[in-house]
């Protein structure tokens, strides 16, 4: 048997043997990396700029499987490697990443590596909103039409860490990352679906231009018979830079009536010759709002070009319920109501937030809104009219709280604040009957929190305090939300 027929034999495990890996970053990607390359028998070392008690206790684990450990290193170990995978958390444009490209060291990301060992075919979801939910919505229709399935990537379950299983699966789904896009090789989804592209990340990238490159490497690798589901927005965006997709398009759009799949009146109506007609009503469904008219809509086209019915498909999309921290209503205390959009991560995400708020009969402002944390670039000034509008006042935590004084402040009465915890309880003594609390930052999380869906559980846990003592106030209609 010669060596190229024993390895197709063997599969993917098989080409890792005895190559020296060096992995960056020791966050869940950088240890489901290093667990999957020391399963195919490579030689794993593994490097991170931090060094704290909690790294030190992952870095024992993968010791004790025969990685190599550096922690607190301040540059890239001068060692031989045959590639480096790393973390979507490290960026390339970092001395670590640039000094190992000088070395000649191959470089792709934890996503690619996942690619590279699977077994199945992928839908990859991308964009600057609503990847997460789209991701949900496709593998709840895959599931409902009896398709074996898995949601991974950026969604929270790293692909190296399922890939082993993917044999067994009809389809991945794949919630991916512009962090994650930077560094594929070979990775091409059967189907691209690419939401929006507004501004976010502007800490990584010096401009919009690099930014919306990064999240076109989604169909870099697609052929003629794959297929793009793009935002009719997105799409001019791309064109604009001259950026070309080679892959059969479907486009959607709530706002452009001339994409083909679009928005009339709460309907999702398609234009497409072959699938003419309503698709679905807006109000069988439990999502609200334009932008989820959008991830409904790519939902709907993944459906279609996998050639499901399109009845089990709207069922189920029907069923889905939105997940915790993305306009999640947490709590009701005497006619204020809690909503918790921790997610809002950027400015056109809050934005959408605000929109889908209910306002008050007389159409006065009726939100107490609470944003703030690490700054990633964002000018916040485009905010200022939905503040006028909707906003009775900005509550502000963070290191990025000045900032967005500076930009909000002719639009909204803004406080400082010094925590999360003092924001919930001022908010909550101001508000008014028909009033909401909204967290939803347009700040990452890492100033400080752990990640966004520990800032939301800090948010729920403050209102949840509040309910209780002012559960038996006059008029108190307290109602604790825990299914969501």
């Amino acid at each position: 048997m010669s060596e190229e027929v024993r390895m197709e034999a063997e599969g993917p495990m098989s080409q890792w043997k005895h190559r020296r890996v060096l992995v960056l970053g020791l966050g869940s990607s950088g240890i489901a990396a290093t667990e999957l390359l020391l399963r195919a028998g490579a030689r794993v070392v593994v490097a991170d700029r931090a060094n704290n008690p909690g790294l030190e206790t992952q870095a024992q684990a993968l010791r004790g499987r025969g990685a190599e450990v550096i922690l607190g290193g301040t540059q890239a170990p001068d060692d031989a490697f045959d590639l480096c995978v790393v973390s979507p958390g490290v960026p390339c444009a970092g001395l670590w990443v640039t000094g190992l490209r000088q070395r000649g060291v191959p470089i792709i990301g934890e996503l690619e590596l996942g690619y590279q060992f699977s077994l199945c075919p992928s839908i990859a979801v991308t964009g600057t909103n609503g990847k997460t939910t789209t991701t949900e919505l496709i593998e709840r229709i895959l599931s409902h039409t009896n398709r074996k399935a898995v949601a991974a990537g950026n969604i929270g379950l790293p692909l190296c860490q399922i890939v082993e299983k993917s044999k067994e699966l009809d389809m991945l789904t794949l919630e991916v990352s512009s962090f994650q896009l930077e560094t594929i090789q070979f990775f091409r989804p059967t189907v691209a679906i690419l939401l929006n592209i507004t501004p976010d990340h502007l800490d990584r990238y010096p401009s919009m231009v690099e930014y919306t490159r990064a999240k076109a490497r989604i169909f870099m690798n697609q052929q003629s018979f794959d297929w793009a589901i793009i935002q009719k927005e997105a799409l001019i965006q791309l064109q604009v830079l001259g950026i070309e997709v080679n892959s059969k398009i479907i486009t959607f759009s709530a706002n452009d009536p001339s994409a083909d799949i679009t928005l009339d009146r709460g309907l999702l109506i398609s234009r497409l010759p072959d699938w003419a007609g309503p698709l679905m009503d807006m109000d069988q469904a439990k999502l609200r709002g334009p932008h989820n008219a959008e991830n409904l809509m790519a939902a709907l086209v993944a459906g279609r070009v996998m050639r499901l019915p399109l009845a089990e498909v709207a069922a189920a999309l029907q069923s889905y319920t939105p997940a915790r921290h993305r306009c999640e209503l947490v709590a009701e205390v005497g006619g204020v109501k809690f909503v918790n959009d921790s997610k809002a991560t950027n400015v056109d995400a809050v934005q959408k937030a605000l929109l889908m708020i209910q306002r008050l009969p007389a159409d006065k402002p009726n939100i107490w809104l609470i944003a703030g944390g690490r700054d990633k670039g964002f000018s916040f000034h485009e905010l200022g009219p939905y503040l006028a509008q909707r906003v009775k006042g900005a509550l502000l935590i963070g290191e990025t709280r000045e900032k967005i004084r500076a930009a909000w402040s002719l639009f909204t009465p803004c406080t400082m604040m010094n925590s999360l915890l003092e924001a919930v309880n001022e908010a909550a003594r101001l508000a008014q009957p028909g009033d909401v609390v909204l967290l939803s930052p347009a700040c990452s999380s890492f100033d400080m929190f752990q990640n966004y869906q520990h800032r939301g559980e800090v948010f729920r846990e403050a209102v949840q305090a509040w309910a209780a003592a002012h559960a038996g106030a006059p008029g108190d209609a307290a109602r604790q939300d825990e299914k969501k």
